[in-house]
């Protein structure tokens, strides 16, 4: 459903000089600076998966999304998206994929939520049993009927990223972009926006692309991610080799009736009873636990060893 070949994309911007001449030069000498957004990524998504492509701010996530998009045409590289080239037939394009960004909406400001969804409809030529059958789906699973009438200016953060969502399928894309779109949601919004994708995916076998910082909507939603840093891909792969791969060891901590508490890295094979055993009989011990390797704790480990 997406290939991506090499994938790489260049800010230039020019080279601004100090001083009451410094516009002046800045317009003859015409030098640039050049960022690296997105260096020499490939990948392929094969319909239906769900992958979460994930970074820390600065990665090149949001760069990628957009040339995926078509919003932004790469400095070099390929890319194909329901073998389509995005930012050359960016009408068809468009038709086929539905976004959502976090940070910023597509309803419109001041009217009601059903009239953005109506306009939606509209701008994406359904047609109007489709469009029915396509809201009635939304209303079900994303439970709008109580704020269908309310501006979109009057919605809570988690009303509103429901209404993005419902308008992002309501044209049944078969891939879907999401950039953060749990971002500043309580728990429950959270849960309603994770059973939506979820449902969704499965239901029509909706390709899905979902960027995040939060790790818990990547383990709920994804088996595949794909960890980029400073533009290079780090790791292509399922969550639970990564996590074997990359796992720090589990940590004993022994807490003991002095107040003190004793930790310890446990490696493979190791005999935590002996220990526990060891260290009880030297001094009371209070309470103890284990802290098994998690992913957030992986993907930093993995992240600091790309910094060294």
């Amino acid at each position: 459903m997406i290939k991506v070949e090499s994938l790489t994309k260049v800010f230039r911007r020019p080279r601004t000089f100090p001083g009451p001449m410094g516009a002046l030069r800045t317009l003859v000498t015409r030098r640039y600076d050049e960022r690296i957004a997105v260096d020499d990524v490939s990948f392929e998504i094969p319909e239906g998966e769900v992958v979460g492509y994930l970074g820390p701010n600065g990665a090149g996530k949001s760069t990628t999304v957009k040339m995926l998009t078509g919003i932004l045409t790469p400095t070099s590289g390929r890319v194909e998206v329901a073998g389509r080239v995005p930012w050359r037939d960016r009408k068809a394009n468009a038709k086929s994929v539905g976004v959502v960004f976090g940070q910023r909406s597509q309803l419109w400001w001041d009217l009601p939520l059903i009239e953005s969804l109506r306009l939606v409809g509209d701008l994406y030529d359904v047609p109007a049993d489709r469009f029915t059958a396509s809201l009635r789906r939304m209303r079900d699973l994303l439970g709008l009927d109580d704020f269908l009438d309310t501006p979109v200016r009057q919605l809570s953060l988690g009303q509103r990223m429901r209404g993005d969502l419902a308008a992002a399928m309501l044209y049944d894309p078969p891939i879907l972009y999401l950039d953060e779109p749990t971002v500043g949601l309580d728990v429950l919004a959270k849960q309603a926006v994770r059973e939506f994708i979820s449902d969704t995916n499965k239901a029509g076998r909706t390709t899905v692309v979902l960027t995040t910082h939060d790790l818990a909507d990547v383990e709920a939603l994804c088996k595949r991610i794909i960890l980029i840093d400073k533009g290079r891909v780090l790791y292509d792969g399922g969550i639970d080799a990564l996590v074997t791969a990359y796992a720090p060891p589990r940590r004993l901590a022994i807490h003991l009736t002095d107040g003190q508490t004793r930790t310890f890295d446990i490696a493979d094979g190791a005999s935590v009873a002996e220990l526990i055993g060891r260290i009880a009989a030297e001094q009371a011990i209070r309470d103890l636990s284990i802290q098994e390797p998690d992913l957030e704790s992986v993907i930093k480990q993995l992240y600091a060893e790309s910094s060294r």
